[in-house]
């Protein structure tokens, strides 16, 4: 029973993840706000569950004829070079620093899904 409601957290947020929605946020917030658990641990836990989210997504859109091969050709390598790039940077700086600005881009994130939505509700 212990179990249930973080297994539950990362069944919704995972299929969440599965539609784009951003459920690896949602988890990272669930973890940090709902179950104690610190950030820079909910981080590590975060990048971990995206991997397989993310290569399960991509074989689905690629097998539903959604996925751009010359697109990911061109987005990859610098992709992979900023996620590096970032993982050096959040070991190297304290993560109480990190904080504000997390939080600021989630709510630049919110608010630029909802502006979405309500110009997408107007076409």
């Amino acid at each position: 029973m212990k179990l249930l409601l973080p297994f539950l957290c990362g069944a919704a947020t995972g299929m969440l993840s599965a539609w784009g929605i951003g459920g690896g946020t949602l988890l990272l917030l669930c973890m940090t706000l709902f179950f104690g658990v610190d950030q820079s641990t909910a981080q590590g836990v975060n990048l971990l569950y995206f991997l397989p989210a993310a290569l399960s997504s991509l074989r689905f859109h690629r097998e539903n004829g959604y996925l751009d091969s010359e697109v990911l050709k061109r987005a990859a390598p610098p992709g992979v070079v900023c996620a590096l790039l970032g993982a050096y940077v959040s070991l190297s700086v304290d993560t109480t620093l990190l904080r504000k600005p997390f939080g600021l881009f989630l709510l630049f994130a919110a608010v630029s899904t909802l502006r979405q939505q309500k110009y997408s509700k107007r076409i």
